[in-house]
C-alpha cells in the first residue's frame, strides 16, 4: 500500500472520529456525522480531498458493511426469525408493497420516464441494512421486542433485492432476459436456504470448527468466513450485507458466539465508521440543488409510508403505538442500495436528474432518520392512539 493510500485511510479515520466526537457532545447521532466528514474531505467539495476516486476505498467500505451485518447476525438467531412465521412474512411484504408501490407512483408522478420510475421505486422502497443495524446499536434496542420484527423485515427486503436487481438490470440495458433473472434469483434463494439450515441445525458442527482456545485464531477464522460468505452471496446475486448477516446467524448458534461477539466489536466500530465516511465521499452536494423539491417531497412520502408500514406491522404483532413508531422510524433511512441504483441509472444513460435526486434523498434521510430514532419517544404522536385500541399485555 502506498503512502498516499495510508494517508487517505488514516485521514478518513481521524476526520470521521473528530467530527463525530464534536457532534456527539451536542447530542447528534454518529451516522450522519461520519457521512458529513466524508463529504467535507471528499472530491466533490472545496478544500482537502483525501481521496480523488471513492472507488479506491471500495474494499474498506465493503468490510465495514460486512462487520456491521455480521455483528447483527450474531445477535439474532434463526429461531427468532422462524418464530415470526406467517406474521413476519406478511409484515415484510406489507412494508415492500407500501414503499415500493409508493415509490413507483412517485416516480411516475415526476414524469422522468418509465425506467427512471423503476429506479426511483427501488431507491425509495428499500431500507439501508447498515444504517438500521447501527441505529439499533446506538439506541440500545437490540433486545427490544420490535427489533426482531425490524430485522425480519430487513431480511425480507434483502431477499427481495436479489430479484429486483436481477429483473431491473435487463430492463435498464434494454435486454429481454427474464429467464436469466429468475435463474439468478433461484441460485440466490438456494444459497440463503442452505445458510438458514446451517444456522438452525448446525450449531454443534460450527462449535467444533471454531472452538479454538486462541482468540487470535478465532478472529482470523470468523473474519475469513464472514468476508467469504458475503462475497459468495454477492456473486450469487444476493447483497453482501445479507450474506454477512446469515453467516453471523450461523456462528451465533454456536457455543463460541459470546467470544466472537466480544472480539468483533472493535472491528464493527472501526470499519463501520469507515463505511459511512466512504458513503459520504460519493455524494456531490452541488448537484442536489436542481432537485430540492422532489427530494423534500420524497422524504415526506417516505416518512408517511414507513409510519403506515410500522403501524400495520405493530397491529399484526399486537405491539403498542410507541413500538409502531419505533418500527417505522428505524427502517426509515435509505443508503447503499439506493446509491447502487443511482449508479446503474448513470451507466444506463437515464435522466441526469435521477442520480442527484437519489443522493440528496439518501443524505437527508441519513440525517433525519437517526435523529428521529433517538427521539422516537417524543414522536409517538405521529400515529393516532386510536389505531391501536387496547393492546394485550405480553408476558
Amino acid at each position: 500500500m502506498t503512502s498516499h493510500a495510508l494517508l487517505a485511510v488514516g485521514g478518513a479515520f481521524l476526520a470521521a472520529g473528530l467530527i463525530a466526537r464534536a457532534g456527539v457532545r451536542i447530542g447528534l447521532p454518529t451516522i450522519p456525522l461520519f457521512m458529513v466528514a466524508g463529504i467535507l474531505f471528499g472530491p466533490n467539495t472545496p478544500g482537502i480531498a483525501l481521496v480523488d476516486d471513492p472507488a479506491e476505498m471500495g474494499v474498506l467500505s465493503a468490510l465495514g458493511l460486512v462487520f456491521l451485518l455480521f455483528y447483527l447476525g450474531l445477535e439474532f438467531s434463526m429461531d427468532d426469525l422462524v418464530a415470526g412465521g406467517r406474521k413476519l412474512v406478511v409484515a415484510g411484504f406489507g412494508y415492500l408493497l407500501l414503499n415500493i408501490g409508493g415509490g413507483l407512483a412517485f416516480g411516475f408522478a415526476l414524469d422522468w420516464g418509465t425506467r427512471e420510475a423503476l429506479v426511483i421505486a427501488g431507491a425509495i422502497g428499500i431500507s439501508s441494512s447498515a444504517i438500521v443495524t447501527k441505529l439499533l446499536v446506538e439506541a440500545n434496542r437490540l433486545r427490544s421486542p420490535e427489533s426482531r420484527l425490524i430485522m425480519g423485515i430487513i431480511v425480507i427486503e434483502d431477499v427481495f433485492l436479489a430479484l429486483y436487481l436481477a429483473m431491473l438490470q435487463p430492463v435498464l440495458s434494454g435486454a429481454n432476459s427474464f429467464g436469466y433473472a429468475l435463474l439468478d434469483f433461484g441460485k440466490a434463494f438456494a444459497f440463503l436456504v442452505v445458510l438458514a439450515a446451517i444456522a438452525r441445525w448446525g450449531g454443534r458442527v460450527v462449535t467444533r470448527l471454531f472452538g479454538s482456545a486462541d482468540d487470535e485464531l478465532l478472529v482470523v477464522c470468523f473474519v475469513g468466513v464472514a468476508v467469504t460468505g458475503a462475497a459468495v452471496a454477492h456473486e450469487l446475486g444476493v447483497s453482501d450485507a445479507i450474506g454477512a448477516f446469515m453467516v453471523g446467524m450461523v456462528l451465533g448458534g454456536s457455543k463460541v458466539a459470546p467470544r466472537i461477539h466480544r472480539l468483533v466489536l472493535p472491528l464493527r466500530d472501526a470499519f463501520g465508521a469507515l463505511f459511512f465516511f466512504i458513503f459520504g465521499l460519493s455524494i456531490d452536494p452541488r448537484s442536489i440543488g436542481t432537485v430540492v423539491l422532489p427530494v423534500l417531497a420524497a422524504v415526506a412520502l417516505t416518512i408517511a409510508l414507513n409510519l403506515a408500514a410500522g403501524a400495520f406491522a405493530a397491529r399484526l404483532h399486537s405491539f403498542d403505538r410507541q413500538e409502531a413508531v419505533n418500527i417505522g422510524l428505524t427502517v426509515l433511512t435509505r443508503g447503499e442500495f439506493s446509491l447502487v441504483l443511482a449508479a446503474m441509472a448513470v451507466a444506463a444513460g437515464l435522466d441526469a436528474r435521477v442520480a442527484p435526486f437519489v443522493a440528496g434523498y439518501v443524505l437527508l434521510l441519513a440525517v433525519v432518520g437517526p435523529l428521529a430514532v433517538l427521539r422516537s419517544e417524543k414522536l409517538a404522536w405521529l400515529l393516532p392512539r386510536r389505531l391501536f385500541g387496547r393492546v394485550p399485555v405480553r408476558v
